[in-house]
């Protein structure tokens, strides 16, 4: 195998016995085999391909079409009916939610345990440990059993591991989605870090996030690889898979769908932050609503500390914070920075992402004052306002990245970038294709005969 190649997959079958009754079991093992007893299951038939270091392949298909069996048998925990492969470096995997804890011990022993299973010793561990804790971020109950874990404190656990223990190929099924937003950034920021010189196979229901991860994908359907190439020929092929399946289905039942009206709003008169939905309650029988949550100082971040983002708030038009956006209508982002040195020539700037760190939009202030820098002195209070329509936004969690540089936009020094510095949550019910709806200025329909 080339050394270019970390993972050969050769004519992979898994075939499963299938028995109707326990005692056909017996029977099977006392008959040698001269009489068959059992229903043969291919999980996987013939799978071939191969993924190069530093690359990611994605692996989509709907439930049952084999994407857990092949990964588990290129992780090494199931052995194949025939077929070969091969995986150079080190391999961590993060499948079945839990797989490989003791349930009885606490979060600590199983790290041990864990790390031990994946190669480390027991010094190495010692050395990680509290690295592996702070990212995990589960506080006390890393001392208590696994058991009392919610599904979100078992993948912090299971994730902090595998992020200590230098793997060279790393395996990952559907995991990501049970985390909450907080942590799901993290692990998005660790595995783009991860992917510059390793191996990642990303398994998931969610489009996006492969197309957003990976270079290839492959589609399974009934234990057969239908199609190998670029991630997003795949996903629009596997996409036109579901939404036939869906279409048949729904062909066969009848469905109700009841819009859900917002009721109950009021204005939040102690804090004084207001609810822009006021003014739109029950102008449309759909839901696109989007709650603002309190901004985060202490969030990650980076920089050269020379100045402080110390504020990231929406505003409505007349300068008031925010505490429900509607989208579609005129919001602003205010950016405020504590200057703790000269700053030549300030540059602030927001972008928008959502839940699986895909940039969505975002601006900076540099081609606006390009002509006309503001010189700030240490100890001033810089602030920037960015004002402009607020997209309509599919259901699910987002974050505000802010940042405030020194020179321009290709030559600058970074002081302050602070990462998922605010979170905000569409509850839209409405339906549209992509990552964002553009507010629509008019739209008509008209019959000429």
């Amino acid at each position: 195998m080339s050394s270019k190649v970390a993972i050969s997959v050769k004519n992979i079958s898994k075939c499963y016995e299938i028995y109707g009754k326990p005692h056909h079991r017996l029977f099977q093992s006392l008959l040698h085999g001269r009489k068959q007893f059992y229903k043969e299951f291919w999980a996987l038939k013939d799978i071939s391909f191969e993924v190069k270091k530093g690359e990611c392949i994605g692996i989509v298909g709907r439930n049952g079409c084999g994407k857990s069996t092949l990964l588990q048998i290129i992780a090494g925990t199931l052995t194949p009916t025939s077929g070969d492969v091969e995986v150079h470096g080190r391999v961590a995997a993060l499948l079945e939610l839990g797989s490989g804890f003791n349930s009885e011990s606490t979060g600590r022993e199983n790290v041990y345990i864990n790390g031990t299973v994946l190669g480390l010793s027991r010094q190495e561990i010692d050395e990680r440990f509290a690295d592996i804790a702070k990212f995990a971020d589960i506080g006390e109950f890393i001392e208590q059993p696994v058991k009392t874990y919610s599904s979100g404190m078992l993948l912090r656990l299971a994730f902090a591991v595998i992020v200590h223990i230098d793997a060279e190929v790393l395996i990952i099924d559907e995991a990501l989605a049970v985390g909450d937003v907080f942590f799901v950034q993290k692990c998005m920021r660790f595995l783009r870090n991860f992917m510059k010189n390793n191996t990642l196979i990303f398994v998931s229901h969610d489009t996006a996030a492969v197309n957003n991860l990976c270079d290839t994908a492959i589609l399974l359907k009934d234990g057969v690889m239908k199609c190998i190439g670029a991630a997003k020929n795949v996903t629009e092929t596997y996409l036109e898979e579901v939404y036939s399946a869906n279409h048949i289905a729904e062909s066969k039942a009848e469905t109700v769908n009841d819009a859900v009206k917002i009721d109950n709003v009021v204005h939040d008169e102690v804090s004084g932050l207001r609810d822009m939905r006021l003014d739109f309650i029950n102008s449309t029988n759909f839901r696109n609503d989007i709650e603002v949550f309190d901004f985060i100082p202490n969030a990650d971040s980076f920089g050269e500390k020379g100045a402080e983002i110390i504020k990231v708030e929406f505003l409505d038009a007349n300068g008031l914070p925010l505490s429900w956006i509607v989208g579609g209508e005129m919001v602003c982002v205010r950016v405020v920075a504590q200057i703790k040195q000269v700053f030549e020539r300030p540059i602030i700037g927001f972008c928008i992402k959502d839940k699986l760190g895909q940039y969505l939009f975002g601006e900076n202030t540099f081609f606006t004052y390009c002509n006309k820098p503001a010189k700030a002195e240490s100890e001033d209070i810089l602030e920037a306002r960015f004002t402009f329509y607020m997209p309509r936004l599919q259901n699910g969690d987002y974050s505000i990245n802010a940042a405030i540089a020194d020179g321009t936009q290709l030559d600058h020094v970074q002081h302050h970038w602070i990462h998922d510095a605010l979170f905000f949550r569409s509850h839209a019910t409405s339906a549209f294709l992509g990552l964002l709806a553009l507010p629509m200025k008019n739209i008509s329909l008209e019959i000429k005969k």
